[in-house]
């Protein structure tokens, strides 16, 4: 019932995630800059700090009590992290939801998946056990779906003319697309690596009786601290380079929306980690495959949107049947490494 429930919340941080840029698509007369990172303060500052200090209470106290080293290597991971995050948003902006998330997020998940074990020594253990194996076999299947995505992506690339491309996703460019991905991919991972260099801190909340599902909570005010740094450095300079530093007050722009649509966008892509830290605490042992759920939910959900808001469209039928297959692969995916952290739970 636990990996269920783990499960669950997976799910729900990764629709969250999925479904973030949303409310940016109802930003008007702002560029890029000013509208990603109205929305970060809210995603990496005022919203992790208002859960942490309603769930876990002596918050500061467990900042002070923990070793520095420890503070450092999570603030410094949530820093690459955030070069990530950075050109993630660019991706969404050369590529749509559909085929950036795939390509990013399949470079996330697998290094975000497999390096942790390394780091550890732990990763051996995976092929001892029947669990183990399972697991494995789960991640390898998430990034055999997520391939398949990307594979739909390139055939849409090819099929369709570039007025067309344009239609949905005014700025496509795929080649600037695929090398921004690439690299926000693997920058992104470094999220996972923050949260396990975390876990002196998350351990030492459950000891101060922080119950055990919040114990994430306080990590992330120092990772996503980190990757604020980050993006309000690059956005303030592409402000001051594209003159763009007006918007924020620019009374010819919907003023009142864009700051509300940017918040409603910082707010909701801040749940998809607050409930990932939640789902990470109801894995059992092979709780690094909560970043392969993870990834793959998010991957399901934004091509789900990509299909409504018709970035697939005038692709062929054979094009949506491979990007079917793939969603239909990652979630399979999904199954097998539940049924993994389920027989660890029996001891198997």
């Amino acid at each position: 019932m636990e990996v269920l429930i783990g499960c669950f919340l997976h799910l729900v941080g990764g629709f969250a995630a999925g479904s973030f840029y949303i409310p940016y698509k109802k930003v008007k007369g702002w560029s890029w800059e000013s509208y990603w990172i109205t929305g970060g303060f809210f995603s990496w500052l005022v919203v992790p700090w208002i859960v942490a200090l309603l769930t876990v209470p002596g918050l500061f106290a467990i900042l002070h009590a923990v070793d520095f080293s420890v503070l450092f290597w999570v603030y410094f991971m949530g820093v690459l992290w955030g070069l990530g995050g950075l050109t993630f948003g660019l991706t969404m902006r050369y590529l749509g939801m559909s085929i950036g998330m795939s390509i990013a997020l399949g470079f996330c998940s697998f290094f975000g998946t497999i390096i942790p074990p390394l780091y550890k020594g732990t990763f051996i253990q995976l092929f001892s056990t029947p669990s183990g194996l399972i697991t494995f076999a789960g991640i390898l299947t998430c990034v055999i779906g997520i391939v398949i995505c990307g594979r739909g992506g390139l055939r849409k690339e090819r099929e369709l003319s570039e007025d067309q491309k344009k239609e949905s996703i005014k700025e496509f460019n795929f080649t600037k697309g695929l090398l921004v991905a690439i690299f926000s991919g693997i920058m992104s991972s470094c999220m996972a690596f923050g949260i396990a260099a975390g876990k002196p801190m998350a351990d030492l909340a459950v000891t101060m009786h922080v119950n055990s599902l919040w114990k994430n909570s306080s990590v992330l005010v120092v990772v996503l601290t980190g990757g604020l740094t980050t993006n309000f450095i690059w956005c303030l300079i592409l402000n001051y380079k594209n003159k763009s530093a007006g918007d924020y007050i620019n009374k010819k722009t919907p003023l009142l929306k864009n700051y509300f649509f940017a918040a409603l966008a910082g707010t909701i892509w801040y749940l998809q980690f607050m409930f990932y830290g939640m789902g990470t605490t109801k894995m059992g042992k092979y709780d690094f495959s909560s970043w392969t759920l993870h990834m793959a939910f998010i991957i399901v959900f934004s091509n789900m949107w990509g299909i409504v808001l018709n970035e697939w469209k005038g692709s062929s039928k054979k094009t949506m049947t491979v990007i079917s297959l793939g969603i239909a692969v990652i979630l399979f995916s999904t199954v097998l490494i539940g049924a993994g952290s389920y027989l660890v739970s029996l001891g198997k």
